[in-house]
C-alpha cells in the first residue's frame, strides 16, 4: 500500500485477539485477553507492520468472555470472570479520538454481547460498534435467531465470513474427498461442517443451485447478499479463476422461487453446521 500509494482506496480492517491460551501474540508470552494493554500492543503492532496510521476498522476476533463460537452448541457455565464492557471500549476510545481507528466492530459474539457494547456505548459516550463479523451460510442461520434483530434495530451490519462454509458448499469435501491444496485436507479443521445432517443438506442445495443453473457457488453467494441485514459477503480466494467466479455470483438473480425453495431446504434440514 505504501509503496503504491493506494491506501485511501482500500478499507483496510484488523482485529485484536480474544481470550485464549495462545501465547504467541504478546510480547510476554502470556495467553490473549481483551483488555488495554493486550488492545494497545495489538493496534500498535498492526500499525507498524502495514506501515500505515489508521486501520478503518478495529474488531475484536472473539469475546473475551468464554462463550459457544466456532461450532460450539448448548449451555455451558457463564461463572467466569471477563474484562468488562465499558472497560473494552475505554480501552479502543483513545485510538478512535486521534483518529488511529476510524470504525470498530466484534466478531463470533452473541446478541447479549452486542446490546452490553451498544448500551455501554451510549451510556458513557464510548465509541459504538459499527459491525459484528460471524459466520452465516446455507448450512449455518443461526444469525437470524437473535442477532439478526439486533443487527437492523441497532444497525450493526453483518460481515459474513465462510459464506461458502468453508468451501463445503462448493461440494468438494462430498464423500470424504480431500483435493490437494484445499484448506480442510491442508490444515483439518472443517469440523463445524461435517456433523450430521451437513453432506444431506449441501447435496440438497447443489441441486437447487443446478436446477435454476446456478454454480453451488454462485447460489451460497447470492443468498448471504440478498440478506436485508448484510453489510458485506466475505469472500476468500486462492486463484483468479475463484475470485472471478465468487464474483460474478452477486450479478444472478434472486427470484421468489428460489427463496421459497431455499426455506424449504432450510426447514428440511435447519442449520447443520452452526
Amino acid at each position: 500500500m505504501k509503496a503504491r500509494g493506494t491506501r485511501d482506496k482500500i478499507f483496510l480492517a484488523s482485529k485484536v485477539a480474544g481470550r485464549s491460551p495462545m501465547n504467541w501474540f504478546r510480547d510476554s508470552g502470556e495467553g490473549s485477553r481483551v483488555n488495554k494493554a493486550n488492545i494497545d500492543e495489538a493496534i500498535e503492532k498492526s500499525l507498524k507492520r502495514l506501515q500505515t496510521d489508521y486501520l478503518d476498522l478495529y474488531q475484536i476476533h472473539w469475546p473475551d468472555r468464554r462463550v459457544n463460537m466456532f461450532g460450539g452448541w448448548g449451555y455451558r457455565d457463564y461463572k467466569d470472570d471477563y474484562t468488562a464492557f465499558e472497560d473494552v471500549l475505554a480501552a479502543l476510545d483513545p485510538w478512535v479520538k486521534k483518529g488511529a481507528i476510524r470504525h470498530i466492530g466484534v466478531s463470533n459474539e452473541t446478541a447479549w454481547g452486542v446490546m452490553r457494547f451498544v448500551e455501554e456505548a451510549e451510556r458513557n459516550g464510548l465509541p459504538r460498534i459499527a459491525t459484528i463479523q460471524n459466520a452465516y451460510n446455507l448450512v449455518n442461520r443461526t444469525f437470524e435467531t437473535g442477532l439478526a434483530e439486533v443487527s437492523m434495530r441497532e444497525n450493526v451490519g453483518l460481515l459474513a465470513y465462510s459464506p461458502l462454509a468453508q468451501g463445503y458448499l462448493t461440494g468438494k469435501y462430498l464423500g470424504g474427498a480431500r483435493p490437494p491444496g484445499a484448506r480442510t485436507t491442508l490444515f483439518e479443521r472443517g469440523q463445524r461442517y461435517q456433523g450430521p445432517g451437513a453432506e444431506p443438506a449441501i447435496k440438497s442445495y447443489m441441486e437447487l443451485a443446478a436446477a435454476h443453473d446456478m454454480t453451488p457457488v454462485q447460489l451460497a453467494l447470492k443468498f448471504c447478499a440478498t440478506r436485508e441485514f448484510m453489510t458485506s459477503v466475505i469472500i476468500g480466494a486462492t486463484t483468479m479463476d475463484q475470485l472471478s467466479h465468487a464474483i460474478e455470483a452477486f450479478d444472478k438473480p434472486w427470484t421468489p422461487e428460489l427463496e421459497a425453495a431455499v426455506e424449504t431446504l432450510h426447514s428440511t434440514i435447519p442449520n447443520p453446521c452452526p
